[in-house]
C-alpha cells in the first residue's frame, strides 16, 4: 500500500473508488420483463381500440352500406346525413335530460354513502364492500331485473306492490312516454349499479384530508356538520368532485345497456349510442353514416370534457386557484 508524507508523518494514500457499472444482463433482463408484461396490454390496445378508431374514421369518408370494404368516396355526406338526421338530433336532447338526471344524482348519493361510511368505527370495510358490490353487476342483468321484476307494469311487480298499498293505481312504468314514469326506471337502476364505484374515490378523498384543519376549525368555533362539510370538507373535494363529473358526463354520453334493454321496442327516449347502433346494424347497416356518428360523438364529448374540466379548473395547482 502506498503512503504519502505530510509533516513528516506518513499517511497511508486515498483509495481510487471504483465505479461499478451494471451488467448488460440486468439491463436487457429488466427491458425483456417489461416488454413481457406490457406487450399483450400494447397489442390488445392497439387491436381492440386504435384500430376500430382508425377504421371508422376512415369508414366515415365512405358509401358503405353491407359492407365494410367500401370503395365509393363520399367525402362528409355522411356527416351531412347524421347531424340533419331527426332521431340523432333527439337523441342528443335525451342525453341532456338524463344526464341533468344522473350526473347530480350521482354525485349527491355517491358523496352521501361516502360521509356515511367515513363515520363508521366498526364494519367499515363490510358496508364499503356492500354499497361497491353492484359495480359487478352486469347493466344488461340489471336492466333486466328493473324491467321484470320491480317495475314490469303488472299488479305483481315490486313497485306497483308498495304504491298499491296506499290506494294508487297500477303504473305502467315503460309503456307510454307520456307520464315519463320510464326516467324514473332509468335513473334509479343507473344509481344502484354506479353510485359504488364513485363512493370509492370519494372515500378516499375524503380520508387523505388532514385531521389538523377539523381540530383548528373545532378550535375557531366551527360546530362539527354543515359549517366543518361546507368550508372544510367540499373544498378539499374539489378536484375528487371535478374528476367524478366528468366520468360522470362521459358514462352518460355512452349509456346504451340499460336504454337498449329497458326501452327496446320504444321509438322515443333513446340515447345517441342506440341511435348509431340502429343505423349501423339495423336493417340498413349503413356502416358509414353510423361511423360518422361515432366520431361526431366522440368530437362532442371531447369537447364537453375539456370545457367542464375548464371551468371546474380540473389538473390546475393550487397555487394557481
Amino acid at each position: 500500500m502506498s503512503t504519502t508524507t505530510t509533516r513528516g508523518v506518513a499517511q497511508p494514500a486515498p483509495a481510487k473508488v471504483s465505479k461499478t457499472r451494471p451488467r448488460r444482463g440486468l439491463r436487457a433482463s429488466s427491458t425483456f420483463n417489461f416488454w413481457l408484461f406490457t406487450g399483450p396490454f400494447l397489442i390488445g390496445l392497439v387491436i381492440f381500440v386504435f384500430v376500430p378508431i382508425g377504421w371508422s374514421i376512415w369508414l366515415s369518408f365512405f358509401e358503405a352500406r353491407f359492407t365494410v370494404t367500401p370503395s365509393e368516396f363520399v367525402g362528409f355526406d355522411n356527416y351531412r346525413q347524421i347531424l340533419t338526421d331527426t332521431n340523432f338530433r333527439n337523441s342528443l336532447v335525451t342525453f341532456t335530460v338524463f344526464a341533468a338526471f344522473i350526473v347530480p344524482a350521482t354525485w349527491a348519493m355517491s358523496l352521501g354513502l361516502a360521509l356515511l361510511v367515513n363515520r363508521l368505527r366498526f364494519m367499515r370495510a363490510f358496508f364499503r364492500s356492500v354499497f361497491f358490490l353492484p359495480t359487478a353487476v352486469s347493466y344488461v342483468a340489471a336492466a333486466l331485473i328493473w324491467k321484470m321484476s320491480i317495475f314490469n307494469g303488472v299488479r305483481f311487480g315490486l313497485a306497483n306492490t308498495v304504491i298499491g298499498w296506499f290506494g294508487i293505481d297500477n303504473v305502467a312504468w315503460l309503456a307510454n312516454p307520456d307520464p315519463p314514469w320510464y326516467w324514473l326506471v332509468i335513473v334509479t337502476v343507473r344509481l344502484w349499479l354506479q353510485s359504488g364505484f364513485y363512493m370509492i374515490l370519494f372515500l378516499a378523498a375524503l380520508q387523505n384530508i388532514p385531521r389538523e384543519l377539523y381540530e383548528a376549525a373545532s378550535i375557531d368555533g366551527a360546530k362539527p356538520g354543515w359549517q366543518t362539510f361546507r368550508h372544510i370538507t367540499l373544498p378539499q373535494l374539489r378536484a375528487t368532485s371535478t374528476a367524478v363529473i366528468l366520468l360522470l358526463l362521459v358514462a352518460a354520453y355512452q349509456a346504451f345497456d340499460e336504454f337498449f334493454n329497458l326501452l327496446s321496442k320504444a321509438t322515443w327516449g333513446q340515447p345517441p349510442l342506440v341511435e348509431l347502433y340502429k343505423m349501423a346494424l339495423g336493417n340498413n347497416q349503413n356502416y358509414g353514416a353510423g361511423s360518422a356518428g361515432a366520431v361526431v360523438l366522440t368530437l362532442l364529448i371531447c369537447v364537453v370534457t375539456l370545457l367542464q374540466g375548464k371551468i371546474m379548473g380540473f389538473g390546475r395547482g393550487e397555487e394557481s386557484k
